[in-house]
C-alpha cells in the first residue's frame, strides 16, 4: 500500500505542477505552426518549426526450390528477358530461401519563409537481405547499412527549389497496361514502357538540384540536374526536364533526359511520354519511350484501353519494341473481370509476345484468378495458369494461393504458396507497417 500511495501521489503532484512548466514544454504542446502550414500526422512543433515524423518496416521471407528460370519470351533477341520460376535441376533437390528486411525513418522539418514553406528532409533507410541458392550463400548477397536515403532542403510553394540527395523529378507514369496480366515487354520494363533499353548507366536521382513550378491550372514544369554524384565521370550529371498536365479526366506528361553532361559530352538521350484519359466508363492510355546512345536508338510503345459494363470490366493492350539494326517485336494482351457477388470477383486473362529477332522467343501466358473477401480484414486469392514457350514447344502449368490479412492500424501481412509443373515451388510470407 505504501508503494501504491507513493505512485498515486507522484502522479497527482505532476498534474498539479503542469501549469508551472507548461511553457517550457511548448515543443510538445504547441500545434499552431503545424496547423498553419497544413501539416498533419505525427508532428512536434516549436515556436516556428514543425517536425513531421514518418516511418515503416517491411519484411519478406521466401522458401522453396525456385531459383531456376523457365524462359517463355525473349525481347529484342534477349533469350532470358522474361522468365518464371523453375527448380535447379539438381537431384536430390536443394532448397533456396531469402530473408529481406527494409526499414525507414523520415523527418521533415518545416518553417515559414517569404518564398513559401522552407523544409529540410532527412530519411534514414536500411535494407538487410540474405539470399541462398541450392543451400549455398549467393555471392550477390546484399546488406546495406543504415544510411541517408534522402537528405535535402527545399523552399517554395507554387515554385519549389530543392537541393541535396533525393529521388528524381522525372515522370515515368501513365504507362502501365490495364489488362490484368499486363504485357511481356511491360513486365520487362518493370511495368510500363522502358526508357533505358540500351544502357543502365543513365541514372536519375542521387545528388540533385531541382526546380518544380505550377505555371497554370493543371500544368507543371520541372527542371533539374541529377546524378551529380555518379562515380563514372563520363556519366555524371543527368539533365531532366518534365512537362505535366492533370485535369478534367486527363493526366499526361513528357519527360526528357540527357545523361553524362558534366564533361560536356552527352552520352545518351532518353524520352518518356504517357497519357491517360478517363471518360465515364472508359479509360484509354498511350505511352512511348525511346533512348539513343551513339548511333543506336531503341524504342518501346504501348496502347491500352478499359471499359466497365455493369458487373464486367474488359481491357485490351498492345505493345511494340524496336532497335536500330533489329526487327520489331510486338505483343498483346486482354482480360475480363467480373464481380460475381459482393466480395467475390474473378479475372480471366491472356497475353502473347512475338519475337522477330535471332535468340528471341515467342511466348504466352493464360491464367484465371478468384478473389474472395472472407471478412473485412481477410482476403483469399487463388490463381491457375500456364506459361508457354512457343519457340521451343514447352509449357509450364502453375497454381498459386494467397491469404492476405489487414486487421487495421496500417498493418498488412500475407502468406502465399506457388507450385509449378517444372518442379519449382515457393512459399512467401510478408508483413509491413507504416506510421505517419
Amino acid at each position: 500500500m505504501k508503494l501504491k500511495s507513493l505512485i498515486l501521489g507522484s502522479v497527482a503532484a505532476a498534474g498539479l505542477s503542469t501549469a508551472g512548466f507548461a511553457a517550457d514544454l511548448g515543443v510538445l504542446t504547441s500545434l499552431d505552426v503545424c496547423d498553419s502550414l497544413g501539416i498533419s500526422g505525427l508532428t512536434i512543433s516549436s515556436a516556428d518549426n514543425c517536425l513531421q515524423i514518418t516511418g515503416g518496416v517491411k519484411y519478406e521471407f521466401n522458401w522453396g526450390d525456385y531459383r531456376g528460370a523457365y524462359v517463355y519470351a525473349g525481347i529484342l533477341g534477349g533469350a532470358s528477358n522474361r522468365d518464371t520460376m523453375d527448380n535447379d535441376g539438381v537431384s536430390p533437390s536443394e532448397l533456396d530461401w531469402e530473408s529481406q528486411m527494409e526499414a525507414w525513418l523520415k523527418f521533415v522539418g518545416t518553417a515559414s519563409s517569404d518564398f513559401g514553406p522552407a523544409s529540410v528532409t532527412l530519411k534514414l533507410k536500411e535494407i538487410q537481405e540474405t539470399r541462398v541458392q541450392n543451400e549455398t550463400l549467393m555471392a550477390t548477397d546484399d546488406a546495406k547499412a543504415l544510411t541517408f536515403d534522402e537528405a535535402y532542403v527545399s523552399v517554395g510553394d507554387t515554385t519549389t527549389l530543392m537541393a541535396g540527395k533525393k529521388g528524381s523529378i522525372a515522370n515515368f507514369g501513365d504507362d502501365e497496361p490495364f489488362n490484368w496480366l499486363g504485357l511481356a515487354g511491360s513486365d520487362w520494363a518493370d511495368k510500363g514502357v522502358k526508357w533505358d533499353i540500351l544502357n543502365g548507366n543513365l541514372d536519375t536521382g542521387g545528388h540533385v538540384i531541382q526546380v518544380v513550378s505550377a505555371v497554370a491550372d493543371g500544368v507543371t514544369i520541372k527542371a533539374g540536374l541529377e546524378n551529380l554524384d555518379d562515380t563514372l565521370p563520363a556519366w555524371a550529371g543527368t539533365a531532366v526536364g518534365v512537362l505535366e498536365y492533370a485535369g478534367e479526366g486527363i493526366t499526361a506528361h513528357i519527360t526528357g533526359l540527357a545523361g553524362g553532361i558534366l564533361d560536356g559530352n552527352v552520352e545518351a538521350w532518353s524520352v518518356h511520354a504517357g497519357m491517360t484519359g478517363t471518360f465515364d466508363a472508359f479509360k484509354i492510355r498511350g505511352a512511348f519511350a525511346a533512348q539513343t546512345v551513339g548511333a543506336t536508338t531503341a524504342w518501346h510503345a504501348l496502347l491500352s484501353g478499359q471499359g466497365t459494363f455493369d458487373m464486367f470490366t474488359i481491357a485490351l493492350s498492345g505493345e511494340a519494341l524496336g532497335q536500330t539494326g533489329l526487327n520489331t517485336d510486338w505483343g498483346f494482351g486482354g482480360s475480363i473481370g467480373a464481380t460475381v457477388t459482393e466480395g467475390v470477383s474473378i479475372n480471366l486473362g491472356a497475353k502473347y509476345f512475338d519475337s522477330n529477332n535471332a535468340g528471341g522467343r515467342d511466348g504466352y501466358q493464360v491464367a484465371a484468378q478468384l478473389v474472395a473477401a472472407v471478412s473485412e480484414s481477410i482476403k483469399l486469392t487463388g490463381e491457375v495458369g500456364v506459361y508457354g514457350d512457343i519457340t521451343n514447344s514447352t509449357s509450364d502449368f502453375y497454381g498459386a494461393a494467397e491469404l492476405a490479412w489487414a486487421p487495421g492500424g496500417g498493418f498488412t501481412s500475407s502468406i502465399k504458396g506457388e507450385a509449378h509443373q517444372n518442379g519449382a515451388y515457393k512459399v512467401t510470407f510478408k508483413a509491413a507497417k507504416e506510421f505517419k
